[in-house]
């Protein structure tokens, strides 16, 4: 199976409008000729996940392979390429997905299917495709609770990476602020409570805020932006309602429940913080013996030198998937350059992809006892 040609395939779906089950479509029969049992787990109708399970009855929990379907929407600047063609030029597949992470999927997959060719002497495979990630991970809570109790062994997960081993990534905590008041009519506003100027308020705060926790030695500090923000209807009325969101990227270490109240202590009463997403940062010791001779694949294969310990700053399904298959060690690294991800023109390297995928041949062989 050439992943350069199934990733092409799959950028020529769009994805980005609850279509993951596309997706799921092509990919089952390839895994399930390959030996894979696959089932869909749907977490609302017509949007499923594909679990595909190899040789998961030996004794040793199977490594399992995770990456999402769906991708983000084109946006509003034209594209001087075609985004569901993914023509080649050069190095260069250009599409919605490519980065994000159609390439990793079909990376996943064209190595899984190499690796059931041959029996496995001592662990099987557990491939995760997930719908609704960039959304904030229904996909992977259903699969979550669909492999509970399942004995896992370590997970990778190939989001864009430019196919460095990234040990974890940043928590995401995005919260609703919003603020109540008292209409009037704006000729008299002191008949009324006015609800902008108490959310602005607590924006500045907010803006202001130091998080107590030190950073994280390689994950670096915890940050905070106030992403948007809505108040009012009419330029001569005191508004009663302001609206905001606020997006959190915490690091391994802190509890999103005690960020949560060392914020709303910030915002003070008149404003409430609502989770909207609430994913943990999640984090594998750079010395974990796994995650190690992962990254010493990466530089075999790619010929370059493994370096020291990285971590990305967005979130990943590892964020439900690592604590739900038991805290297993976890490995970030795709084909995908992050800086690429989600922008107009989306490209991913061609050679990046062979690697990724001989890397990940090499890992599950390594894993699986071939």
């Amino acid at each position: 199976m050439d992943p350069v040609s199934l990733t092409r395939q799959l950028v020529a779906l769009d994805t980005a409008l609850h279509a993951e089950s596309e997706a799921v479509t092509m990919l089952a029969p390839a895994l399930e000729g390959a030996g894979f049992a696959v089932d869909v787990v749907e977490h609302e109708p017509g949007r499923g996940t594909l679990v595909a399970d190899w040789s998961t009855d030996l004794p040793t929990p199977p490594l399992c392979l995770s990456g999402h379907l769906d991708t983000v929407p084109l946006g509003a600047a034209p594209w001087t390429r075609d985004p569901f063609t993914a023509e080649p030029d050069g190095d260069r597949l250009y599409g919605r997905g490519t980065c994000d992470m159609k390439a990793g999927v079909a990376a996943i997959v064209a190595a899984a299917v190499a690796v059931a060719s041959r029996p496995a002497r001592r662990a099987g495979l557990r491939l995760v495709l997930t719908a609704a990630e960039e959304t904030g991970s229904a996909g992977a809570r259903a699969a979550a609770e669909y492999l509970s109790g399942r004995p896992s062994g370590p997970l990778l997960v190939a989001e864009p990476t430019d196919n460095r081993g990234a040990f974890g990534h940043k928590g995401a905590l995005w919260l609703d602020a919003a603020a109540d008041g008292v209409t009037a009519h704006g000729s008299m506003p002191h008949l009324g409570e006015n609800a902008v100027t108490a959310l602005a308020r607590a924006v500045v705060n907010l803006d202001e805020y130091a998080f107590a926790d030190p950073p994280h030695p390689v994950m670096g500090p915890p940050t905070l932006n106030v992403g948007t923000f809505h108040g009012g209807l009419n330029v001569n009325s005191v508004p009663d309602r302001a609206e905001a969101t606020v997006d959190v990227r915490t690091v391994a270490g802190q509890e999103h429940a005690v960020v949560r109240q060392s914020l709303s202590a910030c915002v003070g009463e008149r404003v409430r913080l609502v989770p909207r997403v609430d994913l943990p940062p999640v984090w594998t010791p750079a010395d974990d013996p796994w995650a190690t001779s992962v990254a010493a694949t990466v530089s075999q294969v790619t010929n370059e030198p493994a370096g020291e310990p990285v971590a990305m700053t967005y979130f990943t399904d590892a964020s439900v998937l690592t604590p739900a298959l038991g805290g297993v060690p976890t490995v970030i690294c795709g084909p995908g350059a992050p800086e690429r991800a989600h922008v107009t023109d989306e490209w991913c390297s061609i050679t990046r992809i062979r690697e990724l995928t001989a890397v990940l041949e090499l890992a599950c062989r390594d894993w699986c006892g071939q």
